[in-house]
């Protein structure tokens, strides 16, 4: 019998409702190897993610380690209050609003844009050549890369004042940091932001691309009407995860490359917590930035991702 007879006669529906219908202490007997397996990322999310949040509560205590948690005092919104009455409150928010958004304005669009160029290359061996230079930048450690940046900005011998013929001390710029830091950033990451879309493009089925050559589709033509559809749904799904860590500013970066000079642009919420609880020992008040940092997170994904759902079919919580 077909199964399209079958379906019609409400076989398959009836296995169907007979799986759903199974126990779950049967489900998990027939199919233990498969629960087996997913026991052990839930066990490491569980130990390395929630159990950790018990420690939240100290954003609303007094803590102190001599008393753990519960014997600390209950003082509620205070060290929230007390952060936003900070004098470099607004700086710190705004500086890290403006770091996140450039970046990401500039670190979204340009891994796609790339992707559609190495999809057109035609030679093989070149085409790998392309991929593996502007891969490599993204395993450089943020360390090394951080101290390339100062040669390459050296006032003296630098490469960037060697072209210019200049000799400034580029770091020391506040109204420059911005460009620094995202220059380096779309430099060392973009190569490697382009592999999930060339993965996307890579399953295109080659008879689209041959009927719109039959029709006589320009190489723009087919970008515009084959690619750039396929790379959407991915693309709306990165932008917004990437949404869900606007607020995370990459603090490696911007501690190696922070100077008294260039606060005004690179004083920074991520910063301001390393700063506050691990060489100030304020733990109370460097959880409550945090946890307000991750608040502002959670909301700024929500509203991405409802914005996405409305635009597209792609909804990610």
């Amino acid at each position: 019998m077909k199964a399209s007879e079958q379906s019609k006669n409400g076989q398959l529906p009836a296995m169907g409702q007979a799986v759903r219908g199974k126990p779950l202490g049967r489900r998990i007997r027939d199919n233990w190897q498969l629960y087996a397996l997913l026991l052990i990322p839930v066990v490491l999310t569980l130990v390395y993610k929630y159990i950790p949040m018990y420690g939240i509560q100290i954003a609303f205590r007094d803590f102190k380690a001599s008393r753990g948690y519960l014997g600390s005092e209950w003082v509620g919104l205070y060290w929230f209050k007390r952060f936003f009455s900070a004098p470099n409150c607004v700086r710190m928010i705004k500086n890290t609003v403006l770091l996140s958004l450039y970046t990401l304005l500039w670190t979204f669009p340009i891994p796609i844009i790339l992707s559609l160029i190495i999809n057109q290359l035609r030679f093989g061996k070149f085409k790998r050549v392309v991929q593996t230079v502007l891969y490599a930048p993204h395993f450089i450690s943020i360390m090394v890369i951080c101290g390339m940046i100062r040669i390459f900005l050296s006032p003296s011998g630098g490469l960037i004042n060697l072209l210019l013929g200049s000799s400034i001390d580029f770091l020391t710029e506040a109204s420059a940091f911005r460009t620094i830091y995202i220059a380096s950033a779309v430099w060392q990451d973009a190569g490697w932001g382009c592999i999930i879309y060339l993965a996307t493009l890579a399953n295109v089925d080659p008879g689209l691309y041959e009927a719109a050559k039959v029709d006589g589709a320009s190489v723009f033509q087919r970008i515009r009407n084959i690619d750039i559809p396929e790379l959407l749904p991915m693309a709306i799904l990165n932008l917004i995860m990437a949404a869900g860590g606007l607020m995370n500013v990459g603090f490696e970066k911007v501690w190696l490359l922070q100077t008294d000079l260039n606060k005004a642009a690179s004083d920074v919420i991520a910063v301001y917590v390393y700063q506050q609880g691990i060489e100030s020992a304020k733990y109370s008040y460097s959880t409550a930035v945090g946890l307000f940092n991750t608040i502002v997170n959670i909301a700024l994904l929500l509203i991405v991702n409802k914005i996405a759902s409305k635009a597209s079919d792609v909804e990610f919580v």
